[in-house]
């Protein structure tokens, strides 16, 4: 009897591996398709950098960016404050399948640095973020895993299970909390390539845009292995203001200020 119920389970295996990531593939399809749309955006944003002993800095940038149809977003990134940064910008393209593009202005050098494939893993300007976690979600880029409902707080939640389908990517894995209402994360857990727990994003504040689109006020990141962390505090979001693909070119980057 035993060898019988241990064949079943072996036969099922298969069966069950394929529901989980046809049903973690169907709730990621849902939050993408409820995100299109929106054309373009611009926001102001505030970013906290707090090291372990609780001292912070704070920087002020602006962001634009520009929804593409059939690729990856389009984005700009320039720093106001303080002196030091000021004039810096960071240019991404990402893309479904092929390798993201990205650029980094610093007016201290006056010249356009690009960012590597193999350096997407490294920080963004001594801030927990990577580069490539400020890049658009790609449907394409990762496989997918359903692991299990649960309630965060007092939202209830998809937790899904995401592996990166491209090249030098930091993390293993990702676990993220979908709000199962508002498809939308609510928690990203980050695994490195010892597939380790390494950083945690919370995003919050939740705001509404067009009577369809939310934007989080505040993300977190919050780093467990150095125990330093880093706030993107967002406000005065703006979207369809007639931005085109003109407005991303990289000869932007040194009058971008």
């Amino acid at each position: 009897m035993n060898k019988i119920i241990i064949s079943l389970l072996l036969c099922l295996a298969p069966v069950i591996a394929w529901s989980e990531a046809q049903k973690g593939l169907e709730i990621m399809q849902e939050v993408d398709k409820r995100d299109l749309g929106w054309q373009d955006m611009t926001a102001e944003l505030k970013m906290v950098l707090k090291n372990k002993n609780g001292d912070e800095h704070i920087r002020s940038l602006k962001m634009k960016t520009l929804e593409m149809q059939g690729d990856g977003d389009k984005s700009l990134s320039i720093f106001n404050s303080p002196r030091d940064v000021k004039g810096t910008a960071f240019l991404s393209f990402t893309h479904a399948l092929e390798a993201d593009e990205q650029w980094l202005y610093l007016p201290a050098l006056k010249r356009v640095k690009r960012i590597s494939s193999s350096n997407k893993s490294g920080p963004f300007l001594g801030s927990e973020f990577a580069f490539e976690d400020l890049t658009s979600f790609e449907l394409k880029k990762y496989q997918y895993k359903y692991l299990r409902d649960e309630l965060l707080g007092n939202i209830d939640c998809f937790v899904i299970e995401t592996y990166p389908m491209y090249e030098h990517s930091g993390y293993t894995r990702s676990q993220v909390w979908i709000d199962k209402q508002r498809y939308i994360p609510i928690k990203i857990d980050y695994y490195d390539r010892k597939d380790s727990l390494l950083k945690t994003q919370e995003f919050s504040d939740y705001q509404q845009y067009l009577a369809q689109y939310w934007r989080a006020s505040s993300m977190l990141m919050t780093n467990h292995l150095t125990g330093k962390s880093t706030a993107l505090l967002w406000q005065n979001y703006t979207f369809r203001n007639g931005l085109t693909a003109r407005n991303f070119d990289k000869n932007t980057l040194k009058r971008s200020r």
